[in-house]
């Protein structure tokens, strides 16, 4: 079997290349060691599509294959991965989670502000006790009617501290074990939820990553994604 690039996967190799030696290497050492969120680089990559590459153009993405998206992402963690690692985690798990399972209403609400990079995303799994053993969560979200009471702690959450929407796993039926787990949609500047301070790690430095707490955050119904349940 022979596998060849297209044309347009070249381009899009060529144009991340470019792109993350004129732009992301001048300074990547010294933010890596600081600890310092690279913005400028980061709108940059959104204007340039880069945040949104699997994303429908009907929703403000770029509408390309897994192949031109993983090409992009070789080219950009060769320079630097904290770059890298932001984009990954903003297409695979917050975009893509969204565009595949979401409701009309949350792709436009949603997807066309995180496909751009107007707002970046965090998949909020892991927790102090559960690491990212999905079906051990603590979070609860309790039904409440017309919305969710979410409570309970992520932690290593990537792009914890600058994202603007959060995906998060919580329990809602315990007694249906990981049947019974929701992903809710929720934005960081909800009452309730409290960023926590940045961790010092031992590398990808300058991508933050940070533990979030949610304390009574209601959320409402129409920001949970697919049906009751279905997550898992």
């Amino acid at each position: 079997m022979y596998f060849h690039l297209t044309e347009e996967q070249l381009a899009v190799q060529e144009a991340a290349r470019v792109f993350a030696h004129k732009e992301l290497k001048e300074g990547v050492i010294a933010r890596d060691s600081s600890m310092k969120y690279p913005k400028e680089q980061i709108q940059k990559m959104g204007e340039l599509g880069f945040l949104g590459m699997m994303v429908s153009p009907e929703y403000g993405g770029g509408g390309m294959d897994t192949s031109s998206y993983v090409l992009a992402m070789e080219e950009i963690s060769k320079i630097d991965n904290s770059c890298s690692v932001i984009m990954s985690v903003n297409n695979s798990l917050v975009c893509w989670g969204i565009e595949t399972f979401g409701s009309e209403s949350q792709k436009v609400k949603y997807l066309t502000k995180l496909a751009t990079g107007e707002w970046i995303g965090s998949f909020c799994l892991s927790e102090p006790e559960a690491g990212s053993d999905a079906t051990s969560q603590r979070t609860t979200a309790e039904d409440m009617g017309d919305y969710y009471l979410l409570n309970g702690t992520k932690n290593w959450i990537t792009n914890g501290g600058t994202s603007k929407v959060h995906l998060v796993m919580a329990q809602t039926h315990p007694e249906k074990g990981h049947k019974g787990i929701n992903v809710l949609i929720v934005e960081s500047d909800w009452e309730g939820v409290t960023i926590g301070a940045k961790e010092d790690k031992l590398g990808i430095r300058s991508s933050d990553t940070h533990t979030i707490m949610y304390n009574d955050v209601k959320v409402p119904k129409a920001n949970r994604i697919g049906e009751d349940g279905f997550w898992f």
